[in-house]
C-alpha cells in the first residue's frame, strides 16, 4: 500500500508534517510505503531534524502549493504541480492507495470530485467526524462542513455512507443512524428534515431510529448522526471550543480529554472513489500521525469500493 502525504499542507508545514509522517512510519506495518509530497531540500532537512531516514520514504518533488486562503477551484486548475494536485493526480492513476492532508479543505474537496470523482449514483460526497460518547464508545456525524445547504435525498445518502464507515471502521454490527433535529417528532424541524426523516422511516439501506435533539449527540442513543453541513460543522466546532475552554481552566477528565482533535487526526472524504483524508489546518505532529494511520485504516478496509457497492 502506498500513502501519499501533503508535507506542504497546513499551519505549520513541513515541520508537522514531516514529523508526523516520522512518528507514522514507526506504527505501520513495513509494506506500507509512504510518499512525501512538498519541497525536497525541506524535506530532508526536516527529515534530519525529527530523526527520520530517507530511505524509509519516497519523497514526490514541488515547491508549488495551494495556501489556506486561496480559492479552491482556482487553485486546483491552476496549480496542478502543487503538493495536493500531484496527490490527486497519483490517487487517480492508482500510483497511491490513499491521500491525506492538512491543507486547504476546499482544494481536497475541488480534487477528491473532480480528479478521482465521485462514486456513480452519489449526489454529493460528505465530510465525516467522530463525537465521544459518554459511554466510552463513539458516534459518526455528518456532514462537518462540506454541503452546507442538503436536500432530503442527500440527507437519506448520508445515512447510508455513515452506516457504512461506522461497520467497516468502527466495527458496529448494526450501526443505528439518527437525524439531527430540533425535536423528537416527526414533524419537527424544517422543510428539509421532515421531508429526510419521510425517506428514512421506512429505510432498508440502514437502521433508522427517528429524530435526536442536540444534548444526545454525545449519548448512547445512536451511531449514527445525520445533519447538513452547516449544523454538523458547529457541533464540532463547539465541542473542540468546550475542550479548550477547560483546559483553559485547568480541568482534567478522561471523557473529555477524548474532545482532543489530535486524537482523531482527520475527516475522511465518503463517497469518492479512492481514500482521501483531510485533517485540521492547525495540526501537529500527533495530529498529523493519526491523520496518517487513518488514511490506512480506511484505505485497508477498502471503504471506497464497499460504498460503490452499497450505490451500485
Amino acid at each position: 500500500m502506498r500513502i501519499g502525504i501533503d508535507i506542504m499542507g497546513g499551519d505549520f508545514a513541513p515541520k508537522t508534517t514531516t514529523g508526523g509522517a516520522v512518528q507514522a512510519r514507526k506504527e505501520l506495518p513495513a509494506d506500507v510505503e509512504l510518499v512525501l509530497i512538498g519541497d525536497a531540500a525541506l524535506i530532508r532537512e526536516q527529515l534530519a531534524h525529527y530523526g527520520g531516514k530517507e530511505s524509509d520514504f519516497t519523497i514526490v518533488h514541488t515547491t508549488e502549493q495551494i495556501l489556506m486562503g486561496e480559492h479552491p477551484v482556482k487553485a486546483f486548475k491552476e496549480k496542478p504541480g502543487s503538493s495536493i494536485g500531484l496527490g490527486f493526480k497519483m490517487l487517480a492513476t492508482k500510483e497511491l492507495d490513499g491521500f491525506a492532508s492538512a491543507g486547504n479543505t476546499g482544494a481536497m474537496m475541488v480534487g477528491a470530485m473532480y480528479a478521482v470523482k465521485t462514486v456513480p449514483g452519489l449526489i454529493r460526497p460528505s465530510l465525516i467526524s467522530l463525537l465521544p460518547k459518554e459511554n466510552g464508545n463513539t458516534n459518526v456525524i455528518l456532514d462537518v462542513g462540506v454541503n452546507a445547504d442538503c436536500k432530503p435525498d442527500v440527507l437519506y445518502q448520508f445515512g447510508i455512507l455513515g452506516s457504512i464507515y461506522a461497520k467497516l471502521i468502527l466495527k458496529y454490527e448494526n450501526p443505528r443512524v439518527a437525524l439531527l433535529n430540533i425535536g423528537e417528532e416527526a414533524e419537527k424541524g424544517n422543510l428539509n428534515t421532515q421531508a429526510a426523516y419521510g425517506l428514512m422511516k421506512d429505510s432498508k439501506d440502514f437502521n433508522f431510529v427517528g429524530n435526536i435533539e442536540g444534548r444526545d449527540v454525545f449519548e448512547d442513543s445512536c451511531d449514527v448522526i445525520v445533519c447538513d453541513g452547516f449544523t454538523g460543522n458547529i457541533v464540532i466546532k463547539e465541542g473542540e471550543g468546550f475542550y479548550h475552554m477547560l483546559k483553559k481552566r485547568g480541568i482534567q477528565d478522561p471523557y473529555f480529554e477524548r474532545f482532543n482533535y489530535e486524537i482523531y487526526g482527520g475527516s475522511p472524504i465518503l463517497g469518492i472513489n479512492s481514500t482521501a483524508v483531510v485533517g485540521h489546518g492547525i495540526s501537529n505532529e500527533i495530529a498529523v500521525k493519526n491523520m496518517i494511520l487513518l488514511t490506512h485504516s480506511v484505505a485497508a478496509a477498502n471503504l471506497s469500493n464497499k460504498i460503490k457497492e452499497a450505490f451500485n
